[in-house]
């Protein structure tokens, strides 16, 4: 195998190793891990390749635990790395309340949740999609999260592009929300030259910056970021602090800003940030799913529409922030919306929120598998 950081071409891949290869196409030049099934395979790929780049600082190091992980891509970020982490289910709990400090230090960084069945420990080579809601509200306080929801190994390679550059451009951590199914599964993956793929790098200020006076700030909320070792006095802190980085833990107007500052930089750009697949335009009912549960929505769906069911399908990308108006729009042109998760109905609930229209939830009838096509085409019918 080449050294290039960015391997074209059209390679027959796992979509663990696809998450990596991203990665690597992004400008990950930090990870550090602990190995857990089903993520390994990105760690193991990174090991081998980040070391190995003919000219680059590349680095990988194996942690003992995922507490310690997140602490050393966290310390990696703001040495100018950019850092990642890969881990499932039982690593994404251990690391929440770094997560939370991430969030607080707007430190950015990435995240690749591949799913597995739980709690607990569960079964580790099992897939589902129990950790959707733990990666937006499993840390404490209040706080806005980017997650993304690939739905095949080509978009786990370009969503991990993707995740790296929302990190950078809004200092920020970022999920990849994979899962066993999709990060196992073999599939073709085209990955461009890298004139051609977008990359997105913070903005470091520039010599003789004043955070008292100078606001120079990317977009809205987001302020360039001091690196360590380049001539500037950076106080990381987790506690409230001003806009110039000053300690602040006795005043409740610092506090709402601080709270403030972190939602409206995610928030207010949520159109940007925000990518759905809506294909319920000419749909009586629609499907919505994420993640490879969107693979079985689509069969369903032309099956369905093959027994005059007209039935169209909706997919979260970005599944957090949650696209609330995209969800509202589309209620209205249909008659009922049915949610497929590999879950027992994490994201109904949201769904019922914003939808106009009835909102119906089937499972898989094991959980860990896929839904089974003529299960899911006797639910529409039911619905119809």
């Amino acid at each position: 195998m080449k050294n290039e950081r960015v391997l074209t071409g059209r390679h027959f891949m796992q979509g663990n190793i696809a998450c990596a290869e991203g990665a690597l196409a992004a400008g990950c030049s930090f990870m550090a891990g602990y190995p857990i099934t089903p993520a390994t395979e990105i760690a193991e790929r990174l090991a081998s390749r980040l070391p190995a780049l003919r000219d680059e600082d590349g680095v990988f190091i194996q942690m003992e635990d995922e507490i310690s992980s997140l602490a050393a891509v966290i310390g990696a970020s703001w040495t100018g790395k950019k850092a990642m982490t890969a881990t499932s289910g039982p690593g994404i709990s251990l690391m929440q309340e770094h997560i939370g400090y991430a969030v607080g230090t707007e430190t950015p960084c990435v995240i690749v949740d591949v799913q597995r069945g739980g709690p607990t420990t569960g079964i580790p080579s099992v897939e589902l999609q129990g950790d959707t809601v733990q990666v937006r509200r499993g840390s404490h306080g209040e706080y806005q999260i980017i997650a993304l929801a690939p739905s095949s190994p080509q978009e786990l390679f370009d969503h991990t592009i993707l995740a790296f550059n929302y990190a950078e451009l809004y200092r920020t951590p970022v999920f990849v929300l994979s899962d066993a199914f999709i990060g196992h599964m073999r599939e073709e993956v085209v990955i461009p030259e890298p004139e051609d793929i977008e990359i997105v790098t913070r903005i470091i200020p520039e010599a003789g910056f004043n955070s008292e006076t100078d606001q120079g700030f990317l977009s809205e909320n987001v302020a360039p970021m001091p690196i360590f070792g380049r001539g500037f006095k950076s106080h990381v802190t987790s506690s409230c602090h001003t806009e110039t980085g000053k300690r602040n833990v006795t005043d409740a107007f610092a506090l709402d800003n601080f709270i403030r500052k972190l939602d409206a930089k995610i928030s207010k750009h949520r159109d940007e940030i925000i990518m759905v697949e809506d294909n319920t335009q000419d749909a009586d009912i629609a499907i919505m799913s994420y993640g490879g549960v969107y693979r079985a929505a689509c069969e369903a769906a032309g099956v369905a529409r093959k027994e005059g069911i007209r039935t169209g399908t909706f997919r979260p990308i970005t599944v957090w922030p949650f696209p609330d108006r995209e969800i509202a729009e589309m209620s209205k042109r249909v008659k009922a919306i049915l949610v497929m998760e590999n879950n027992l109905g994490q994201l109904v609930p949201y769904v019922k929120a914003e939808a106009s229209c009835p909102v119906h939830f089937i499972a898989p009838e094991i959980l860990g598998t896929l839904h089974d096509v003529g299960s899911v085409v006797s639910k529409l019918k039911e619905i119809a």
